[in-house]
């Protein structure tokens, strides 16, 4: 529509002579698309991109439709003889429209208010996890058939049932996916990162576009499967992740961008393709032969007469090499020496557009990314990045004079030196957990700290009295039509379940049970919704696990940075403990200021002048334990 209708003369005459035409970037205002495209679902029985809505004066929907020709063709209306027919019944018969929008207006009312309370219980997580198992490609991953999408939070939920009950089945679901998308071109094998979704079962052609959100989720999930299984394959790929993101998603300032583009040149996926004649210019006959042959890149082409770079077909043979995941075959010097001379032919070519709009909620996302990074990986130049990212968003995303003066309020957008629109939902809850993933990988007080501020903060702005969760919007934003509340875990998870879980961490993190109780009532409020398909909720299934499970806490006492408490910590860092509260009680000033924050980590302290971890299972704890061995067996 952009090509042929929002650039073209024609149409922008007939729009402006009975028209005002507004644009709306949904990922700056995705209040509006929310309500919106909820509209369009009503009036149309269906939804999608680019979202066209015809409003009257008043704001009120009476059309919708998504992709409109500039003319119409094979039964599908065309733009120029909707906006003339439309005009022309306006100023005939004006009363047809404002009535059709004041119907309208009920039903989205009501469709906002459609979430039902319920008994979370552990049946939700058996039904999500048969509902998943049921769906998943036993050959080539993921779940359903095309188009296929990342959705790590499904995959996050899969690796706590195994931690749950055990289940071989939903690791080998994780494994396989996450091996899966990684062979296939829809992860760039050149300069790393994830494309949105694969059109087709395969995971081979992509959408071209990435996301900053995608990498960050996938970037945990390969971090959590890493953990579990000691599997450094899945380490090696969360690395190249952040790669891809520090190097062209960052910004000077710390922050990180949001998308890049599907398009260069006029063509999706121009900048990724290549033909074997390419290949070889770069490196050479005999290594660029070798090259082609090992990534698919053939005179045929996989993609309108080019090769997208992929591994689909030698996937099983390379993730088939038994106990020994030291080393895989594209981590060999001449494929990491061909790769990286092609990446740097590619840096060449026209790069497609970057999404250069920095948005607190993604960054919340990428925040906790690298938190866990840090932690999982033992490399703290991610927390440094964490750490800048965190601090940017805290200061320049932060309107101190915002009403109610004096607390300030949580920006959504920053772009060209300009922070807008109060925060949403996601971003207070996308950023707390970043947040809490930065107490962990650092354990500086300060974190935890912002974390429990923002908490507050998102409470007394987004928590429906009435209805129980929280809503999209602020009670200080825009007033739209509806107010929009989600609990749907779709590309990303809802703020509702990352509220949830974010309330179950911090309740354990500082022992107040007041928060485990707002917890539990955010869990009730949603779980009659979710009781109608589980698998559609996979990240309120992971809040659900950790708030079912037998709390664990531990509590390492020792100085900061010494040997003995590193010991300690890194035993930690090895094990997959979904569900644990791990806090650093250090010596000194900062010791206090952890205790006033987290009461009953006060009577910690080292044993005999050496570091010491208390561990607790369901409030019952054992003897304190100095030895980094002692801390493992314990944890088994």
């Amino acid at each position: 529509m952009e090509r042929e209708s929002f650039e073209d003369e024609e149409v922008a005459r007939v729009l402006n002579e009975g028209f005002v035409a507004i644009k709306v970037d949904r990922e700056e205002r995705p209040d509006l698309d929310s309500v919106y495209m909820a509209a369009a679902q009503s009036l149309t029985g269906g939804g999608g991109w680019p979202l066209t809505v015809f409003l009257t004066p008043d704001k009120k929907p009476f059309f919708a439709g998504t992709y409109f020709p500039k003319r119409t063709r094979q039964g599908r209306p065309g733009l120029l003889e909707t906006l003339r027919t439309f005009r022309e019944k306006w100023l005939a018969e004006r009363q047809i429209f404002d009535q059709a929008g004041a119907n309208l207006d009920g039903r989205l009312q009501s469709y906002f208010q459609r979430s039902q309370p319920g008994d979370p219980g552990s049946e939700l997580l058996d039904r999500g996890y048969k509902q998943l198992a049921k769906s998943f490609d036993t050959k080539y991953g993921g779940f359903g058939d095309a188009p296929k999408f990342p959705s790590p939070h499904q995959l996050l939920f899969l690796l706590r049932h195994w931690k749950r009950t055990g289940s071989s089945n939903a690791l080998q679901v994780v494994e396989t996916t996450l091996q899966a998308m990684y062979c296939g071109g829809i992860y760039d094998h050149l300069g790393f990162g994830f494309s949105r979704y694969s059109t087709d079962r395969r995971w081979l052609v992509p959408h071209f576009e990435k996301m900053l959100y995608d990498n960050a989720l996938l970037a945990i999930a390969y971090l959590e499967a890493c953990q579990l299984t000691h599997n450094q394959f899945y380490g090696w790929v969360a690395r190249e992740i952040f790669s891809y993101v520090l190097r062209d998603m960052t910004s000077p300032e710390g922050a990180f961008y949001s998308a890049e583009d599907a398009d260069s040149e006029g063509e999706e996926g121009r900048f990724y393709l290549w033909t074997p004649d390419q290949v070889k210019q770069v490196l050479g006959d005999e290594e660029g032969e070798f090259f082609n042959e090992f990534y698919d890149i053939s005179a045929d082409g996989n993609f309108e007469g080019r090769s997208i770079p992929n591994l689909v077909c030698r996937c099983s043979e390379l993730f088939s090499l038994g106990s020994d995941h030291s080393i895989y075959p594209t981590h060999h010097a001449p494929l990491l020496e061909g790769r990286r001379k092609l990446f740097a032919a590619r840096e060449t070519r026209v790069h497609p557009y970057k999404d250069d709009k920095v948005l607190t909620a993604w960054n919340g996302l990428m925040i906790a990314a690298l938190a866990r990074g840090a932690r999982v990986l033992d490399d703290q130049e991610y927390s440094k990045a964490a750490v800048r990212a965190a601090q940017f968003l805290l200061t320049h995303m932060w309107d101190a004079g915002y009403p109610p003066k004096g607390s300030g309020r949580l920006l959504a957008r920053y772009r060209d030196g300009q922070a807008a629109y109060p925060a949403y939902l996601d971003d207070y809850a996308f950023l707390a957990w970043g947040l809490i993933e930065l107490y962990g990988a650092t354990f500086d007080p300060v974190w935890l700290e912002r974390a429990l501020s923002l908490n507050r903060q998102m409470m007394d702005l987004f928590r429906d009295e009435q209805g129980g969760g929280l809503f999209f919007t602020g009670q200080d934003a825009e007033q739209l039509l509806a107010r929009p509340k989600e609990i749907y875990d779709g590309a990303m998870p809802s703020g509702n379940s990352v509220a949830a879980l974010n309330l179950l961490r911090l309740a354990r993190l500082t022992g107040d049970d007041g928060l485990d109780e707002q917890a539990a009532a955010q869990l009730g409020a949603f779980a009659g919704t979710v009781s109608g398909y589980p698998a559609s909720y996979t990240f309120y299934l992971c809040a659900l696990d950790l708030a079912l499970d037998a709390p664990l806490e531990i509590v390492v006492a020792g100085q900061d940075g010494a040997a003995d408490t590193e010991a300690l910590l890194q035993t930690l860092r090895t094990v997959y403990l979904p569900g644990a509260t791990v806090l650093l009680k250090p010596t000194g000033e900062a010791g206090s200021r952890l205790a006033a924050l987290a009461p009953f980590t006060a009577a910690r302290e080292p044993v005999d002048g050496k570091a010491a971890a208390y561990v607790c299972r369901n409030y019952a704890c054992q003897a304190p334990v100095t030895d980094p061995a002692a801390l493992g067996e314990l944890l088994e």
